[in-house]
């Protein structure tokens, strides 16, 4: 299954600027590897093997790149707020020492950071993603759209992500072991209860497409219901591109995948602000 990218832009909402970290906000040194713990705002399940061994080969050859953002606790002991896969992966290539960036940071910002820094660049599947931005509603109570302004995503993404936890735990499942990514959990909202469970199972077995899943959820909810799911997440787009250019837009679906986006422009002033944007 084809697994998606991260959501936006990084870690500057909390971080405070550019997405590298900034040596005058914290004290960077080597630590012995010991020293260091996993972060308990960690929202990844698993870590996959073959990564991590790839991860170890990288930093074998150039060294860890990247700093490790910390938070000292007690004594000799440090909490991993950003960058436990560099962390494990250094083990693995047998480091003793890695480079860290320790900073004094509140419970708070530590979930919020720890939860950023994962979503955006350590590759989670959906479902983590999911769980990350829950989190960060729940303890920071956030709203869709700050979520989304943190992230680099708009709202309406934001919204389409956490309805993936509405889905059985068993499906669920499947997408934390990446069998199901986010189109095929997307599709098969559109059914209910056993017959998500039914298609999920019948998605992996085959091996399908998120177009095939989506025929697959047309035949088994009535053309009628696919027709509804397809209406909703266009309106959902246009809502989205709306946003983007700053103008009313439509978007006409043809036959043989053809279709027309109509773009509405009150006067030239607002047309020129419109073809500045698409320029850019």
């Amino acid at each position: 299954m084809t697994k998606q990218k991260g959501l936006g832009r990084g870690l500057d909402a909390l971080l405070d600027g550019g997405g590298d970290f900034d040596k005058n906000e914290g004290v960077l040194q080597n630590l012995k590897i010991s020293y260091l713990h996993p972060g308990k705002y960690q929202p990844r399940t698993s870590m996959d093997k073959a990564s991590l061994a790839e991860l170890a080969d990288s930093i074998k050859a150039h060294g860890v790149m990247q700093p490790i953002l910390v938070r000292q606790t007690t004594g000799n002991i440090y909490e991993i707020i950003a960058g436990e896969r560099r962390w494990r992966a250094a083990q693995l290539a047998g480091l003793r020492e890695v480079p860290v960036l320790i900073r004094e940071v509140a419970d708070e910002d530590a979930l919020g950071m720890a939860l950023i820094e994962n979503i955006q660049r350590e590759n989670l599947n959906p479902l983590e993603e999911a769980l990350g931005v829950q989190r960060l509603i729940k303890e920071f109570g956030m709203t869709h759209q700050a979520v989304g302004h943190v992230l680099g995503s708009s709202r309406s993404s934001i919204s389409n992500l956490l309805r993936l936890l509405s889905l059985p735990m068993s499906v669920q499942k499947l997408m934390m072991r990446g069998k199901l990514d986010m189109g095929h959990g997307r599709a098969l909202l559109a059914l209910h209860g056993v017959k998500q469970i039914e298609a999920a199972n019948l998605v992996v077995h085959r091996n399908l497409s998120v177009r095939e899943t989506e025929i697959l959820v047309g035949r088994m909810s009535g053309a009628k219901s696919l027709k509804k799911h397809k209406s909703r997440d266009l309106l959902l787009l246009q809502e989205e591109v709306s946003s983007k250019l700053g103008a009313q837009i439509a978007i006409k679906p043809g036959k043989k995948e053809r279709g027309n986006l109509i773009i509405h422009y009150s006067n030239l002033e607002q047309l020129d602000e419109i073809l500045a944007k698409l320029r850019n």
